[in-house]
């Protein structure tokens, strides 16, 4: 799809209503950045934008993915043309579940690098400082602890992931 032409559209027809971006924006209850955006093909309205814009300028929203009006003739096969499109722009930015939870994970253990690091330095002073005392109980405490705490680690990581990579809104 062409953005810059739908834009161009958008702004062709909201100047044959005699309306600013700013009152545009008002009617769709956006910014006047926004519309500024869409006219300027940076951005493109979703899906409910498109049917507000439809039904405030008498256009159809396959004429709104065109950008351009539509004889009989023609509307059919655009009509194809765009939910090819729509698809294809689809199946290019869908990630897997499997990259989703890489990227996710990878994310998690940047964030926390430092506070695993700590723990890490922390586990092995007081195993090492256990060992030369003799004091084989902390050691064992402390090995115990480290599991404990590795578990509940991995869990916060885990709860993380699922947060982010099935719900999507974790942002």
């Amino acid at each position: 799809m062409d953005t810059v032409k739908i834009g161009k559209f958008i702004a062709g027809l909201r100047r044959e209503k005699n309306l600013t971006q700013e009152e545009l924006g008002e009617r769709l209850g956006v910014t006047n950045k926004t519309v500024s955006r869409w006219e300027n093909g940076n951005y493109m309205p979703n899906i409910e934008m498109l049917q507000l814009l439809s039904e405030q300028f008498g256009v159809s929203i396959n004429e709104l993915l065109c950008g351009e009006r539509l004889d009989e003739s023609s509307y059919r096969q655009k009509a194809d043309e765009n939910i090819a499109a729509v698809i294809g722009e689809q199946e290019q930015s869908r990630f897997t579940l499997k990259e989703r939870c890489d990227f996710w994970r990878r994310k998690w253990k940047r964030d926390h690098l430092a506070e695993i690091i700590i723990w890490c330095v922390l586990g092995i002073a007081i195993f090492v400082a256990a060992m030369y005392f003799q004091k084989y109980i902390f050691a064992a405490a402390d090995c115990i602890f480290a599991v404990l705490l590795y578990f509940k680690k991995r869990n916060q990581m885990m709860a993380y992931i699922e947060w982010h990579a099935f719900d999507g809104s974790g942002k």
